[in-house]
């Protein structure tokens, strides 16, 4: 509100022949609407100084501008105040849990007068149609699309960047409102198609085998910003012949628990919003273990996945450096009360870097961290990265050698570890199941291209 009152007040002063607007000053998108930056005039310089975020642009005095340098300096400082407040003032749509959204929508269609069925009719677009603006909810009155519009935003990432892989895995670079930019992926399989999600701008955590982690962290990514990657994933899915996402895995970019209150909120949106099952719904960790105690407490079965890629604590420690300060112990005994908890699947992510974690010496430890907390084992290639020079174990001797005969690992609670495909194995570094944003340098079988925002 307070963004629309200050373009008003400014657009009043322009109109009215107050005030002129130069127009070759550059201009800066806030929200919805485009605004050029006043003229400030220093009255102890021979020139009259345009500011904007970058760097000043400069006009000699006596050309066209404001007459009345008292005016220019007020405006001026509306301006100033207007590009630094923040665009998002507006609460976003995709971050309501349903019952908030149903609350909030009823408050505000309530307020002007509307009937109550409203609400349900911008629910189902949100949630059924993945409408991206009140603008396209064709069924509401224009007036009140337009009102919807002022109070709240939908804050659906822009595709910045496509990467399509000769194997069908799909890559996007999301840009986010204030630029930053996260990525998901899309795997397609026989039965499936999994999508993998970011929860972070970047990653704390500093995963030596993960490029991601090399490239520091920027921000939290809210609820909206999350399934805001699934709604653009499915539509794009949808669009492109790939059928309808089945699984959603949180293995992007950053650690999901250390974003707990939005990475909660996403579950609940995807799961009781969207429709997406909780158990095709995993959270993975490197151990943080206050969140796994969390998730375990959920009544929803949502499935969990530990980046364990060492059984030893010294290894895993110079891998995970969080391993410091939550220990191997600590998060198997957090994976213990996951899992009495019933009906929730653990997986250990081991990602085999070739003489680092891949000796079959190791393998025994493993079995018995998996057998102890009922585990699935995931046996992942590493995938080079450019900050370091490891590569991957051999495909088949190697970690052939690193799994125990069947029978060891078939007792007591133990099942069979399933290999991950060896998917994208054409894309860009990836840290995990995707993101390093970016990408590094594609192969010859990878298409990228660059596309528009929605209109």
């Amino acid at each position: 509100m307070q963004v629309r009152r200050v373009v008003r007040s400014v657009s009043r002063s322009i109109h009215s022949g107050l005030a002129r607007l130069p127009e070759d000053v550059p201009t800066r998108r806030t929200g919805r609407h485009t605004i050029q930056p006043a003229k400030i005039v220093d009255p102890q310089e021979e020139h009259e100084t345009y500011r904007l975020g970058g760097r000043p642009h400069t006009r000699a005095h006596g050309s066209p501008g404001f007459s009345d340098s008292r005016l220019a300096a007020k405006l001026g400082g509306i301006l100033q105040r207007l590009n630094e407040m923040d665009p998002t003032d507006r609460p976003d749509l995709l971050s309501f849990e349903p019952d908030e959204l149903h609350r909030e929508l009823m408050r505000h269609f309530q307020a002007r007068g509307q009937p109550s069925y409203r609400a349900d009719q911008v629910r189902r677009w949100i949630f059924e149609a993945l409408a991206r603006s009140p603008g396209g909810m064709t069924d509401i009155p224009e007036p009140e699309r337009s009102a919807l519009d002022e109070v709240f935003r939908i804050d659906e990432p822009l595709e910045d960047r496509v990467s399509v892989s000769s194997d069908g895995t799909v890559k996007h670079l999301w840009r986010l409102h204030d630029g930053h930019l996260v990525e998901s992926v899309l795997i397609p399989t026989d039965s499936r198609l999994t999508l993998c999600i970011s929860s972070q701008a970047g990653c704390a955590v500093g995963c030596t085998f993960c490029a991601t982690g090399w490239g520091g962290f920027d921000r939290q990514l809210s609820a909206g910003e999350i399934v805001g990657q699934y709604r653009a994933s499915r539509r794009w899915a949808e669009d492109n012949d790939l059928g309808s996402i089945t699984n959603i895995v949180y293995m992007g970019m950053g650690e999901p628990l250390a974003n707990r209150p939005a990475v909660h909120r996403s579950l609940t949106l995807l799961n009781r919003g969207y429709g997406v099952g909780a158990r095709r719904i995993t959270v993975s960790t490197v151990g943080v273990v206050p969140g796994i105690l969390e998730l375990a407490e959920r009544p929803e079965q949502f499935r969990l996945a530990l980046s364990l890629h060492a059984p030893e604590p010294e290894l895993r420690k110079s891998l995970i450096p969080l391993e410091r300060r939550y220990s191997l112990s600590d998060v198997m005994e957090a994976l213990g009360k996951f899992n009495a908890a019933g009906g929730k699947r653990i997986t250990f992510e081991y990602t085999m870097i070739r003489g680092i974690n891949d000796a079959a010496t190791l393998a025994p430890e493993l079995a018995r961290l998996a057998r102890e907390v009922g585990a699935f084992v995931n046996l992942i290639p590493f995938n080079p990265i450019p900050y370091q020079d490891w590569r991957p174990s051999s495909p088949d001797p190697r970690r052939r050698g690193f799994r125990p005969s069947r029978p060891p690992w078939r007792s007591g609670a133990y099942r069979w570890p399933c290999e991950r495909p060896e998917v994208g194995t054409s894309m860009p570094p990836v840290g995990s199941c995707g993101p390093t944003p970016g990408g590094g340098v594609p192969s010859r079988t990878v298409e990228n291209r660059r596309a528009r925002p929605p209109d």
